[in-house]
């Protein structure tokens, strides 16, 4: 139980700041666009600045929490978060949006904290469950956040920004009075963190196996990042929906990856192997991701996000999977470390042409794409993965 408390606690912390996240994801497009009357490519400048800062923070923070423990991190960063999205309540400018968004990504680049917190109160034994909490932690959070932040704009942006900062606020306290400290052999001495790790990258990159299924996760990456500000506009602008069905809209994605993730995807492994699960989740996002734009009404956006989740979620974590399994052990923390870097900057590009796609080329290609991306991983896992890699 000594074991449980402190996953639970970090568990109830990273819930319920992703709550606060949650609830700017449908409504931080059309604010920016209703309220701020700025353009597609300046709202993709926006989601992308976020992910920005927390590529530039993550290996700081790790390295902070190294030498001085991983809870005052934890708490300064959830503390960072909830002024972030006050800040937000009361933007009246672009460029207080945007340091809105600057503090909340310093703020959200605890995670990598969180989960070195669990490799601290776990044995190895316990791990991969302990780090399945974070997993279900964002997926809760993806779920729930976008619905209550539908609800809530109904009531007005300012009232919106100030809920998601109370989440956090009530994390800060919570982890505050009762997290313990997990690293509790800290050091002064601690290896030198880059941002992007280039002898890592070395050593990774002269395997092809290992490479291929490292860009793969990229594409797919990039892919759905494409439509992280692009879905609420396109739900605004051309099926004229409200934040309230934009918000149910990001509940039903959430709802169906979780399901797919949690419940489903052993089960699809074990029946289709991981070859045919490949091919099968690339299919489907590829599908989901070109007909967004022509889904025609709620329904219809809805049955093509359903299509669209169930492929994410079965294409994400097998490829993830796949990367831990063609690594060596020896150098398990260098590719996974290394994948996490280009994850977090395809995050970064996929924002910035989604937006600039939207406004310059045409609604539809953020979408279109996503799809043409995914094409490439459909194609690579049918022709190169099974023959090189020998999986079923």
């Amino acid at each position: 139980m000594k074991r449980l408390t402190p996953l639970f606690l970090i568990f109830l912390t990273v819930f319920i700041d992703l709550l606060g996240f949650g609830i700017l994801i449908p409504i931080l497009p059309t604010f920016a666009l209703n309220e701020l009357h700025v353009d597609e490519t300046a709202i993709g400048i926006a989601i992308s600045i976020y992910s920005l800062t927390q590529f530039l923070f993550n290996p700081i923070f790790g390295e902070l929490s190294d030498k001085y423990g991983r809870r005052p991190i934890i708490i300064l960063s959830l503390f960072l978060n909830a002024i972030g999205y006050l800040i937000f309540s009361f933007t009246s400018s672009y460029l207080l949006l945007l340091i809105s968004r600057i503090i909340a990504g310093i703020g959200g680049s605890s995670i990598g904290v969180a989960q070195a917190y669990i490799a601290d109160v776990t044995t190895k034994e316990e791990r991969s469950k302990g780090m399945g909490l974070i997993g279900a932690a964002f997926g809760l959070g993806f779920v729930f956040g976008p619905l209550i932040g539908g609800l809530l704009s109904k009531a007005g942006y300012m009232v919106t920004g100030f809920v998601a900062a109370g989440f956090s606020l009530l994390a800060f306290i919570l982890t505050l009075i009762l997290l313990p400290e997990s690293n509790l052999n800290r050091s002064s001495k601690t290896g030198k963190r880059k941002l992007f790790d280039i002898e890592g990258a070395k050593k990774v990159f002269v395997k092809p196996d290992l490479s291929i299924i490292i860009f793969l996760f990229f594409v797919l990456t990039f892919s759905v990042a494409n439509i992280y500000g692009t879905f609420a506009l396109l739900g605004l602008k051309i099926y004229q929906f409200t934040d309230l069905q934009n918000g149910y809209m990001f509940g039903i994605v959430g709802i169906t990856s979780a399901i797919v993730q949690g419940a489903l995807l052993n089960y699809v492994v074990k029946f289709l192997k991981k070859k045919k699960t490949i091919i099968y989740g690339s299919l489907f996002m590829m599908v989901g991701l070109g007909m967004i734009p022509y889904g025609g009404n709620f329904l219809g956006l809805a049955v093509v996000s359903v299509i669209l989740s169930v492929g994410t979620g079965m294409l994400q974590p097998t490829l993830l999977s796949l990367i831990s399994e063609v690594s060596s052990e020896s150098e398990q923390g260098i590719t996974l470390g290394l994948n996490q870097s280009l994850s977090a900057f395809a995050r970064v590009l996929g924002p910035l042409w989604g937006g600039f796609a939207f406004e310059f080329i045409g609604y539809q290609f953020p979408f279109l794409t996503g799809a043409a991306f995914t094409l490439i991983i459909l194609l690579i896992s049918i022709t190169y993965l099974p023959r090189k890699l020998k999986i079923q």
